[in-house]
């Protein structure tokens, strides 16, 4: 009986182990928008980090060291810098306390990955063009497509500073593409 105890445990850690394994394989982590500009820059790309700089997202974390940030804070009971504040950063930066986001700096904002989802495994020029031509799944590989709802897990009416948010339009107004060639 022992015999089959011992043997079942040590089943059990394996398969464990293995699980784990797996799962780790598929975890994706965040890398930066340094990373990311390093191929998305420049016309030949479509003008892509010049884009998201003069977006709203690129400025999001930079906006709670605002005075308005400071009083919207105040009004729903946050003490404290908002720039320091969990309920604020949350929607502010990019994969904030979120595993695999360990890398990301909080001046980022709201970048690249906040809506194409971590970008350790698609990062490669192999697997973007890969991605581009058809030939791979970029969701295998963590990368997502900006969607609805992505976007109102924090554009929704529990945001202190919410206006009305619709989708096709404001999709327009951050659009950017690689030029066909």
């Amino acid at each position: 009986m022992r015999k089959i105890v011992a043997l079942l445990t040590i089943v059990a850690v394996v398969m464990l182990y293995v699980f784990a394994f797996a799962q780790d394989a598929k975890t994706f982590k965040y890398v930066g928008v340094k990373k990311c500009k390093m191929c998305h820059k420049g016309a030949k790309k479509g003008q892509i980090y010049e884009t998201w700089l003069k977006t709203e997202h690129a400025k999001a974390f930079e906006t709670l060291g605002t005075p308005e940030a400071k009083k919207v804070a105040e009004k729903k009971g946050i003490k404290g810098s908002p720039q320091e504040a969990p309920e604020c950063l949350v929607c502010h930066v990019t994969g904030y306390k979120k595993a695999g986001a360990a890398t990301l700096t909080k001046e980022e904002g709201v970048s690249c990955e906040a809506c194409h989802g971590p970008g350790s495994k698609y990062k490669s020029m192999k697997v973007m063009k890969g991605v581009r031509a058809g030939k791979m799944k970029g969701a295998d590989y963590g990368m997502v497509l900006p969607n609805e709802k992505n976007c109102v897990m924090c554009h929704n009416p529990k945001s202190p500073t919410y206006k009305e948010f619709k989708f096709a339009v404001m999709k327009k107004k951050i659009e950017h593409h690689i030029p066909k060639k």
